[in-house]
């Protein structure tokens, strides 16, 4: 016999019925019925009733085991009786009748909450403890499934002809679009190596380096606030990169992957394949996003047209947009006051304008009257609005009222259940403009600065630059961003063209993207890739609200380890030898 054990908590079966076994678990419930005490011992894989009784010592003994205690039991397996069958576990027809039990690991403090009882525990208190969190049958199932979405990509990949490659942990610090983590050097005093935010240049660099086809599973870390779908400090992505590639290429491998997964590891339809492909330009007209949500059936349309003609002035000189809701007319007024206080105080508009369409196609609302009877039939008939449909009104600067619009769709959908349920709804976003006017009024890139502009450097030179597109995109489903991506810049010349119009020379990419720059000199091929977010799926895929309940080990909101108290303060040694001196911050 092995040590501890010759079988798992969830193998035995009637076949082994007087067969002598070891087992080892953790103690989750012990009842003592005075003279016969019931064990159900658990492992990752199952669970088994243990019975002692005959034996006053053993029983004694099991009786006084705290639960969460680790044990090793040996003894015969019997069938149970036909009334004591659990249908609820695999091992539920037969049991283990000890005859010695040997205490591995004993419970020695009071547990800060109970394991597999179904009680709310607060989240601060399960990751400081999440040793123990790990030990509930979601949490660990949870877990289960992580591997099996990791196993299931890697094979994907691999069957596709891609190779696994480990870039560097330790990097450069580069301007990549958030904080970086910063590791400084013992040997370089005042010199810090960065945590890669992504293994962007790496894969890049692969690429000139001939290899044809990359992908890993890649930690990427970012200081970047915690949402409910982004994890503070690190995450993971499926990188993959392709050489002599277009974006079509990308996509056709991508595409097929992303679907498969989501096929073959969850019960939920995945809804269009190939996934349908909205330019950008489209997605924030007709969604008021670049991440939009194809289960929320409405449409947000423009009739800045019509208002133009119209007398009103609180629309004058702007963009009007409207969403019109198919029997939203049939709503209370609360209803709508209830939308027009939620465009206020969350979405930060001055107002929401609303009307109601009647039976005989006139008008009800406190803008009605601004709209004349040929108005009326001209918008209706252009927004295909009918009898007791609801049209609601946003009119602002056409960036602002796009996200507005985009903010006011989702909220309706959510408040009248009209999103699709147990449905899958992938796109890609395309064709993303190469520069944007940033926060600051400068002209700044919008998406990737090492993206391929539609067009090369005939487009950069002879376009104005908010008119130039790039091979970029992104792949969303119901909602959510999992992954941007691009072709990629090779060109040097089209690369210092590119960072000229956003502002920069060609020392800042010579001194921020040295390798890469270079690299690009040697006979670098066309190529392009994308990263899916893996936390991302699983979450979608396990229908989690929250990130962190998907990761082993997260952090939380404010970017802490609660189990190891990270972060945490380090010796005056440490920090000489690593060259850092800490300079007090004022109070």
């Amino acid at each position: 016999m092995e040590k501890y054990r010759t079988h798992n908590c969830s193998q035995i079966r009637e076949e082994h019925v007087g067969q002598k076994i070891k087992l080892a678990g953790w103690v989750q419930v012990v009842r003592d019925l005075g003279g016969v005490v019931f064990i159900d011992l658990r492992d990752q894989y199952g669970i088994t009733q243990v019975v002692c009784s005959g034996n006053d010592a053993l029983v004694e003994q099991a009786k006084r085991i705290p639960n969460e205690s680790t044990i090793s039991v040996e003894g015969v397996v019997r069938k149970r009786a036909e009334d004591t069958i659990n249908p609820n576990i695999v091992t539920g027809t037969v049991e283990l009748f000890a005859d010695k039990i040997e205490m591995l690991g004993k419970r020695l403090k009071n547990l800060p909450f109970e394991i597999n009882s179904g009680k709310e525990v607060r989240e601060d208190l399960r990751l400081q403890y999440r040793y123990l969190d790990l030990r509930n049958d979601k949490v660990k199932e949870n877990m289960f499934f992580r591997t099996k979405v990791i196993q299931y990509l890697r094979n994907q990949m691999i069957e596709r002809g891609f190779l696994e490659v480990q870039t560097p942990i330790l990097t450069s610090s580069s301007p990549e679009g958030a904080r970086d983590y910063l590791v400084p050097s013992r040997v370089h005093p005042g010199k810090f190596y960065a945590l890669p935010q992504a293994p962007q240049q790496f894969k890049q660099l692969l690429m000139v380096g001939g290899i044809d086809k990359y992908f890993q599973i890649a930690p990427c870390f970012r200081d970047e606030d915690a949402r409910a779908d982004r994890a503070p400090g690190e995450f993971y992505q499926l990188d993959m990169e392709m050489a002599f590639a277009t974006q079509e290429d990308v996509f056709a491998v991508m595409e097929e992957v992303m679907y498969n997964t989501f096929r073959d590891l969850s019960h939920t339809k995945v809804a269009q394949y190939p996934f349908p492909r909205i330019a950008y330009a489209d997605a924030m007209e007709k969604y008021g996003s670049d991440k939009p949500d194809l289960r929320n059936p409405l449409i947000i349309q423009d009739v800045t047209n019509i208002f133009e003609e119209l007398e009103f002035n609180a629309f004058k000189n702007k963009t009007v947009k409207i969403i019109c809701v198919p029997k939203g007319g049939e709503n209370p007024r609360s209803f709508f006051e209830g939308m027009t206080e939620y465009a206020m105080t969350e979405c930060k508009a001055k107002g929401l304008a609303w009307l109601k369409v009647n039976e005989d196609g006139t008008l009800q609302g406190p803008i009605a009257k601004f709209i004349t009877p040929d108005h009326t039939k001209q918008m209706l008939e252009q927004v295909g609005a009918k009898p007791n449909d609801a049209l609601f009104f946003i009119a602002e600067q056409k960036r602002i009222a796009q996200k507005i619009a985009g903010q006011i769709r989702e909220e309706l959908a959510v408040r009248l259940d009209l999103i699709e349920k147990d449905i899958y709804k992938f796109c890609w976003i395309v064709d993303f403009p190469m520069y944007e006017i940033n926060e600051e009024g400068k002209l700044d890139f919008c998406h990737n600065p090492f993206s391929m502009p539609q067009g090369g450097l005939k487009a950069l030179e002879e376009k104005e630059p908010l008119d130039i597109v790039a091979y970029q995109y992104d792949i969303v489903c119901n909602g959510i961003e999992l992954s941007s991506g691009a072709v990629r810049n090779h060109d040097p010349e089209i690369m210092i063209k590119a960072f000229e119009i956003a502002g920069y020379d060609q020392k800042t990419i010579e001194e921020k993207f040295p390798a890469l720059f270079q690299a690009f000199h040697y006979g670098a091929p066309p190529h392009a890739g994308i990263a899916p977010g893996i936390d991302r799926m699983i979450m979608m895929l396990r229908n989690e609200d929250n990130i962190r309940e998907i990761i082993p080990f997260p952090m939380n909101n404010k970017a802490q380890n609660l189990m190891m108290g990270a972060p945490g303060e380090v010796t005056e040694k440490q920090l000489e030898e690593a060259n850092i001196r800490i300079r007090q911050q004022e109070k």
